[in-house]
């Protein structure tokens, strides 16, 4: 299984703009085959993060979800949001398990 969690950074007079690609893209992307979880959400400390947060059962998978549609839907609204940074991380996990 792939994790990828990370933040982007929007201009906060723009983060309401982007609840609606957002909630678009979690929708479309929670269909895919091999897509274990998919979550965008609003930092509650810090009014200009956005976190993200997946799950993917294989590369092949997440490499699909790169080449979809709504993907690169998504990558274009992300132009006219005010992003000024993002930083995603990818990792590998061999098991999981309750945490208590």
């Amino acid at each position: 299984m792939f994790v990828i969690a990370g933040t982007i950074q929007v201009d906060p007079a723009k983060r309401q703009s982007a609840a609606e690609p957002a909630a678009e893209m979690m929708r479309e992307t929670r269909k895919e085959a091999g897509n274990i979880d998919y979550a965008f959400s609003f930092d509650m400390g810090d009014e200009t993060t956005i976190r993200v947060f997946e799950q993917w059962e294989s590369q092949e998978a997440l490499d699909l979800h790169f080449a979809s549609p709504h993907m690169e839907q998504f990558r274009k609204a992300l132009g006219e949001l005010g992003i000024t940074g993002m930083d995603m991380q990818r990792f590998e996990i061999e098991s999981v398990g309750p945490l208590f």
